[in-house]
């Protein structure tokens, strides 16, 4: 498993993708939280925290991550190395967990540059160090635990199809429905009681639960649990080959 995991961080960094996705990221986090003048610029909201950054963050993961993605299983797919990797000593849930981290772990890089920003709001708090840490890095696992959705969302998106284009927009458009789906369809108030219980089935609940520095395990099992189900839902793909 960990060569299979290894080969997948090469390959992101042996082309122009990994680069870019990190580059663009932060770019346009850097550009909105500290230059443009916006609702999530810190100069503009005149508070000593990234509460900004959090949100626009869960947005740009819509679109980045699905293009981390991608690749995945469909570039496997199209150029005809899937059943190479079978052939492999690993079994379905090693190939998936290596492919799994490898996005994760690009994930992770692209959010550690952003500690930067926790230092400068913490140097220009008045007085200095005026910003609730804890809180702060209560959001920046809400936001790490909802990009983990969104990488199993990716990659099981990418497990149904060869096309990256297609695995891209399949990614896209299922994360955005279990960001904002359930919050739509619980914004028609037709559900009476039991409305709560479908606000509940989307992210965006429980990541703007986790984002205020409130760690709940009633959130932490949610994110856990939808991230398995996708997961599982890859191994169902990949089984479907020896129907």
């Amino acid at each position: 498993m960990f060569p299979l995991y290894v080969k997948e961080i090469k390959s992101f960094f042996s082309s122009v993708i990994g680069y870019v996705i990190i580059a663009t990221f932060l770019i346009i986090t850097g550009l909105f939280i500290w230059v443009f003048p916006n609702y999530y610029n810190v100069f503009e909201l005149k508070t000593a925290d990234l509460q900004g950054l959090f949100n626009l963050s869960c947005y740009l993961f819509l679109f980045l991550i699905p293009a981390i993605t991608m690749r995945s299983f469909s570039e496997e797919k199209k150029t005809g190395t899937m059943e190479l990797l079978f052939t492999k000593p690993l079994s379905d849930n090693q190939i998936i967990g290596a492919k799994f981290l490898a996005c994760a772990t690009l994930l992770l890089i692209s959010l550690l540059p952003t500690l930067i920003y926790v230092y400068s709001v913490w140097r220009l708090g008045d007085p200095v160090g005026n910003i609730d840490l804890g809180s702060t890095f209560g959001s920046y696992l809400g936001l790490f635990l909802l990009g983990l959705v969104f990488v199993s969302i990716g990659i099981f998106a990418s497990s149904i199809t060869n096309s990256q284009i297609i695995a891209f927009l399949l990614g896209a458009v299922f994360c955005f429905f279990m960001h904002f789906g359930f919050e739509f369809i619980y914004s028609f108030e037709i559900f009476g009681n039991a409305g709560g219980i479908i606000k509940s089935l989307g992210l965006e609940h429980h990541y703007l639960a986790i984002s205020k520095g409130v760690i709940d395990s009633r959130d932490l099992i949610y994110f856990i649990t939808v991230t398995f189900l996708f997961l599982f839902g890859t191994k169902i793909v990949l089984l479907s080959r020896k129907w």
